[in-house]
């Protein structure tokens, strides 16, 4: 992970007041991957009867990583912001358990980047929810 990816990463991450409030913290930045973390919180719990965490933090999760995946892409020469972000819930996570998504960007024209991104608690064989979307490119 290059110190200077890492540096824009989190500095991306830190300006997004409800990253910052849910607790994310970037975990790997690469060329045009990223993986970003979140602790389970009580504050967060969709369902108190369950204590199942509400989607609308694993949907911010996502977008963050999916963000940070498209910043960090070579071709990337700067900012980025969501233009479409599809995400399928597949099961709810496990309470208790921290939230790690995973993102790749893996196209990127001159305006449009490309990603998709998986949702995981401990359990690496059954996603969370899974993310396709499409982020804005930066104009040189």
């Amino acid at each position: 992970m290059s110190v200077d990816k890492t540096r824009i990463a989190e500095q991306f991450i830190g300006a997004i007041p409800h990253s910052q409030a849910l607790g994310m913290e970037l975990t790997d930045i690469g060329d045009g991957t990223a993986e970003i973390s979140m602790a389970y919180d009580e504050r967060f719990i969709g369902d108190p009867d369950t204590g199942v965490i509400h989607g609308g933090a694993v949907s911010a999760l996502m977008d963050t990583c999916c963000g940070a995946a498209a910043m960090s892409h070579p071709k990337n020469p700067g900012a980025t912001a969501t233009i479409d972000l599809r995400i399928d819930y597949m099961r709810p996570a496990t309470p208790g358990q921290r939230i790690r998504a995973h993102a790749e960007c893996y196209h990127i024209t001159r305006t449009v980047a490309f990603v998709r991104a998986r949702a995981m608690d401990d359990d690496d064989d059954r996603p969370v929810a899974t993310a396709t979307g499409t982020f804005t490119v930066e104009a040189k």
